[in-house]
């Protein structure tokens, strides 16, 4: 793990993901994003849980406490962020139609309503459907929080990051699973 690079992702969806109840995230990038749209920045990154536009009403009923669980857990650290979990992208789907997403409810915790949005929004530009094997650092660590860490953009680069071994979320087996069945709804 000798990247420094973090993908900032709402701290209910770090969540989700840390729990094994989803492996997908969709990104269509963030206000401040360089290039205007989202790009992979590496295949390989921390998950940085951030704050700034998650809310329960975003997010299906089953994760909607989840919002006020992360936000009291990071009140606990004031001027810091937990860092806990590691990501590879396995596939980088670019999801352009309604049909297509609607066939990812279940597997994502955003709102229909909210996916939709996210997909209209910069409507020339694909929506990516990033499946990740993510892994739960054995040695969970809490950072300073930086100003550079904050703002409406995907990536960051991490300065107080230690390296730590990693254990994987899902077996190799329940992976497997969950891959075929997202590469199977975008593809029906």
């Amino acid at each position: 793990m000798e990247t420094k690079i973090a993908l900032r992702e709402w701290a209910v969806a770090v969540k989700a993901l840390e729990e094994g109840r989803q492996t997908i995230v969709l990104r269509k990038g963030g206000i401040a994003e360089e290039t205007k749209e989202f790009r992979l920045e590496s295949p390989r990154f921390y998950l940085f849980p951030s704050f700034e536009h998650q809310r329960p009403h975003l997010v299906v009923s089953e994760a909607a406490g989840g919002v006020a669980q992360t936000q009291a857990e990071a009140a606990e650290t004031p001027g810091s962020v937990r860092v806990t979990s590691f990501a590879e992208v396995v596939e980088d789907f670019e999801v352009t139609d309604a049909d297509t997403l609607k066939r990812l409810e279940g597997l994502h915790i955003w709102t229909e309503d909210y996916a939709e949005e996210r997909l209209r929004w910069k409507k020339t530009k694909p929506l990516h459907v990033l499946v990740l094997r993510v892994y739960r650092l054995d040695e969970p660590q809490t950072i300073p929080m930086r100003d550079g860490y904050s703002g409406c953009k995907s990536w960051i680069e991490l300065q107080d990051v230690r390296e730590s071994s990693i254990s994987p979320v899902l077996d190799d087996e329940q992976f497997r699973r969950h891959f075929e069945e997202i590469r199977n709804r975008v593809h029906r």
